[in-house]
């Protein structure tokens, strides 16, 4: 793992009850690559959403750790950002575009032309630098879910967490969502790390996959994905070898279930 730029290494995670605790991961090892999307899969309740609140900071490891680009995480790292399924919940209905951009690099204390310059740049990536003066209630589900991924991406982080980020959308923009994340990993060189319940989605962005099962969880399996590149949402998902994939992936998840 010396090239891993996140590492999660021998992760659990437990939560206290009146009766004692609960444990929702035993034993997590897996790692990221510079440059890498990395979709993590499992059972609907197995624990993904948690997994993704311990090396973002949010939440407390039981045993176990996390690095960024060798470091320790402690807390939230400044390397890392993370965008929720929940846009709606994520904007703040009473700011504009620009203004909910602007939110994250309000604590960095950047000089005014650096903080114009990334708000600029981060809603030029998601092809909103037209919408900077409306507000989220004025724009479609899925222009509401770029307007956070350019918050995420103003932060300028290493690492790109996203949790569910599509679910919440139509079909159409799904893909168009899916897409995006491609762009901006290839644009920007940036790290993404994505938890989905859509095998497709998995299979269709991801150089790697990882697959949680059983419960409490742990990793089953860790499958290279070797499509092609550049991808396309017709003549990518129309190989026979991305339907195995999928198939591989799915019976990996019905096996890990208890």
């Amino acid at each position: 793992m010396a090239d891993s730029q996140l590492i999660i290494d021998h992760l659990s995670k437990s939560y206290a009850t009146r009766t004692g605790s609960v444990q929702v991961i035993a034993d997590l090892t897996f790692d990221v690559k510079a440059g890498e999307v990395v979709s993590i899969v499992g059972p609907s309740g197995i624990g993904k959403t948690t997994l993704l609140k311990c090396p973002t900071g949010l939440q407390p490891m039981t045993s176990g750790s996390a690095k960024i680009n060798g470091r320790e995480i402690e807390g939230p790292p400044p390397e890392m950002a993370l965008v929720f399924q929940e846009y709606t919940r994520s904007l703040m209905p009473w700011l504009n575009v620009e203004k909910n951009v602007r939110l994250p690099l309000r604590h960095m204390h950047l000089p005014k032309d650096e903080a114009e310059q990334r708000i600029h740049s981060a809603l030029d990536s998601v092809g909103m630098h037209n919408a900077s003066e409306k507000y989220p209630w004025q724009l479609s589900g899925g222009m509401q879910q770029r307007v956070a991924i350019a918050r995420a991406l103003a932060f300028r982080p290493d690492v790109l967490i996203m949790d569910e980020p599509f679910a919440s959308v139509d079909a159409q923009t799904r893909f168009e969502l899916e897409d995006l994340c491609l762009q901006i990993r290839d644009s920007l060189g940036m790290t993404i790390v994505i938890v989905t319940h859509d095998i497709d989605e998995a299979v269709y962005l991801s150089n790697r996959v990882v697959v949680l099962g059983q419960k409490p969880a742990i990793v089953t399996s860790i499958l290279d994905i070797d499509l092609p590149v550049p991808r396309d949402q017709i003549t990518t998902r129309s190989r026979a070898d991305f339907a195995q994939t999928r198939t591989s992936i799915l019976e990996l998840i019905k096996n890990g279930k208890q």
